[in-house]
């Protein structure tokens, strides 16, 4: 777009540098308190490190995600097209105040969970993936996202969308989640419906809900497993 500048100036052009626009296009940051690593005791009697991914660890993440767009099947495909470019946005700084978990056991990443904050109060939930059957893994990481937006970041409001009827059932119902009015609210998931949590409901039913389901609490990490998950891999199939 061009329009004529209203009167005479003394330069006809202005040159910006890269470095003066990259503020303005990923924007300011929240600064999100940090989610300290946690242990936990899974069902299949594994010990699974719950920490956050680094971003020099994002190109082994996209590298297995992209694995997931040919699989035609229980809405695996769009599930992993839109994690892959959540995960990218997260490393290009294109995705406003991001944060992804993984969970590891013995260096394999078994499971990953991610969102966003729209503002302080609202945390948008994106996805929640579980790489391996077994040891309820996928309830594990949602968990510890809900935990992490009301018990970390004192978030009031924790927005939630489902791709597939599974993860509806689940969750949505499972938690009798409760809805805002469509289509005048909208998540970014597609322009789907809004489920939400508050903080009230997390207190009095769904916090107990999730942690009866995932049959274990979240425990302090030592040293030795902290070192022992240090160095990622992936698995080398998609359901193992």
């Amino acid at each position: 777009m061009r329009k004529n500048p209203p009167e005479k100036v003394s330069e006809e052009k202005i040159i910006f540098d890269v470095s003066e626009i990259e503020p303005v296009l990923s924007g300011p940051s929240l600064h999100l308190k940090p989610w300290d690593p946690v242990s936990i005791r899974l069902s299949t009697g594994e010990t699974m490190l719950i920490r956050e991914a680094k971003l020099e660890e994002a190109p082994t993440l996209l590298n297995y995600l992209k694995k997931f767009l040919d699989l035609d099947y229980d809405f695996y495909d769009i599930v992993g097209a839109r994690v892959y470019s959540e995960v990218l946005g997260w490393y290009r700084s294109r995705l406003k105040d991001p944060y992804n978990l993984l969970g590891i056991i013995d260096g394999k990443v078994v499971g990953f969970a991610n969102g966003r904050l729209l503002n302080k109060d609202i945390n948008i939930s994106l996805h929640t993936m579980a790489f391996r059957r077994g040891g309820r893994i996928g309830a594990v990481m949602y968990y510890a996202k809900t935990h992490y937006a009301f018990e970390i970041l004192e978030n009031k409001e924790f927005w939630a969308t489902y791709e597939s009827y599974n993860g509806w059932k689940r969750w949505g119902i499972g938690m009798a989640q409760p809805s805002y009015p469509w289509p005048e609210y909208q998540h970014e998931l597609g322009g789907a419906r809004v489920y939400y949590v508050t903080k009230e409901y997390w207190d009095a039913v769904v916090k107990k809900y999730i942690s009866d389901m995932v049959g274990a609490e979240f425990e302090p990490v030592t040293e030795e497993l902290l070192k022992r998950n240090e160095n990622i891999y992936m698995p080398e199939t998609l359901e193992e």
